[in-house]
């Protein structure tokens, strides 16, 4: 049951008989007669539940990006007139909730609600809710059910915008036949005559005895490297910068990489977790690496945890016994790294080449400059000791054999794709 405002301006109303007539007698005559009314108009209403509700699957979208979910409303009975709100998560970011209903008896409406979330994940539907409206319009039924329904926000990658860039480069590499390295981790390519320059190391002597010149043996960066990335989705992963998850940020650097390496023939997957593993895309082809990734990535949420990376590296172990790259995407937070971390990533480390990729707070750098008064000075020094500290740790796991990457969210994917075709150009990989 619900009641409107003409059931308080009935009640207002009553003021008139009260002045004609100062009695308590009158006031309780109004007020019984206003309940009256109110029984009446509720009895009259009709069964708000009498329509049959199902969600249409709401399909999947990028963060930023809106969709529409659509009710189907099934009147088996008599004419249906009334109102429906279709109540979403606040994060959903659902627009014109509120409907109208007037559906004949014996066939079916589609409604729709307009959908724009405004966080990555699974967005849930609420309740919907169902009025009928009595024919006095003071009071009428409310029903509300659960329909269930979701759409699923994908993570937006913004960063995609340098891919076109970054694969130019990569078809550069490839194509370079004239200055092919010598190294570990590079395929033969052909023969050429020795110029001046060329690495003594790479003759190739029976080629030169049966030429009677010189001859050099030419090489490219191996195609079909496994690289493993590391999803850190543990506390430390929560943390904002410029109003971005940490975790958000992380994902959009895997997710260029990711791109890249596919298109360089190289194999990619993914582990995600904390205290256990969330997520993982091990074995999935080329043409549906992203889609998997993206996929996988979309409902994973920051947990209040320490991440146990004991777990994690043993994951890594398991998914890969040949060497490649392992790409741990983790913030450079020296509390959590110095305590869990660094053992594991000195195994890690020992088999396989590791590069940590974190996501830095550029208001640090803004901390830093400004000195303005005393506030200021203060926060100057709290910046300049946690760089600091950021610093040793980076130093630390450099001790070890681990390549530490820190820049700030936007440059972060840049800065991995980068170090990515520099490993691949010196044959490193």
């Amino acid at each position: 049951m619900f009641v409107t405002g003409r059931l308080l301006a009935l009640v207002l109303c009553g003021a008139v008989p009260v002045l004609l007539r100062p009695e308590g007698s009158t006031v309780w005559a109004w007020l019984g007669l206003c309940v009256l009314l109110t029984i009446v108009d509720v009895l009259v209403a009709g069964r708000p539940d009498a329509l049959e509700l199902s969600r249409v699957p709401t399909p999947q979208v990028r963060l930023g990006e809106g969709a529409t979910t659509t009710l189907l409303v099934h009147n088996p009975g008599r004419r249906y007139r009334g109102r429906m709100r279709d109540a979403w998560q606040p994060s959903a970011g659902a627009r014109g909730v509120r409907h109208e209903l007037d559906v004949p008896a014996g066939e079916t409406r589609p409604v729709s609600t307009e959908l724009l979330p405004t966080r990555r994940g699974d967005r849930l539907a609420d309740r919907v809710t169902l009025r009928r409206l009595g024919p006095l319009g003071v009071a009428g039924r409310q029903r509300s059910m659960v329909v269930p329904g979701h759409i699923r926000a994908l993570p937006p990658f913004h960063s995609r915008k340098h891919l076109p860039s970054r694969l130019a480069r990569l078809r550069q590499l490839d194509g370079r036949s004239a200055v092919r390295i010598r190294g570990q981790g590079t395929e033969f390519d052909s023969l050429r005559d020795y110029v001046d320059g060329d690495d003594v190391r790479s003759i190739d002597w029976r080629a030169t005895a049966r030429r009677r010149s010189t001859v050099v043996r030419t090489w490219q960066p191996e195609k079909d490297r496994h690289i493993i990335l590391v999803l850190d989705t543990s506390r430390t992963s929560a943390g904002r910068v410029d109003d971005v998850p940490r975790l958000d940020a992380a994902m959009d650097a895997a997710l260029l990489l990711a791109a890249l390496a596919s298109r360089a023939g190289d194999r990619v997957d993914l582990i995600a977790g904390d205290r256990r593993i969330h997520r993982k895309v091990v074995g999935a082809s080329r043409t549906e690496l992203l889609s998997e990734l993206v996929t996988a990535m979309a409902p994973l949420e920051p947990a209040l945890l320490e991440a146990d990376w004991r777990l994690l590296a043993a994951e890594v172990s398991r998914v890969s016994r040949q060497r490649g790259l392992v790409v741990l995407l983790t913030p450079l937070e020296p509390s959590a790294v110095e305590e869990s971390l660094l053992a594991p990533v000195a195994v890690l480390a020992g088999k396989h080449r590791v590069v940590l990729a974190s996501v830095s707070d550029p208001a640090l750098g803004r901390m830093l400059v400004d000195r303005s008064d005393v506030r200021e000075v203060y926060d100057a020094a709290a910046a300049a000791r946690t760089v600091a500290l950021r610093e040793r740790t980076a130093a630390a796991l450099g001790r070890l054999g681990v390549e530490v990457l820190d820049a700030d969210p936007e440059h972060l994917p840049v800065v991995l794709a980068d170090h990515y075709l520099m490993l691949k150009s010196r044959g490193l990989l």
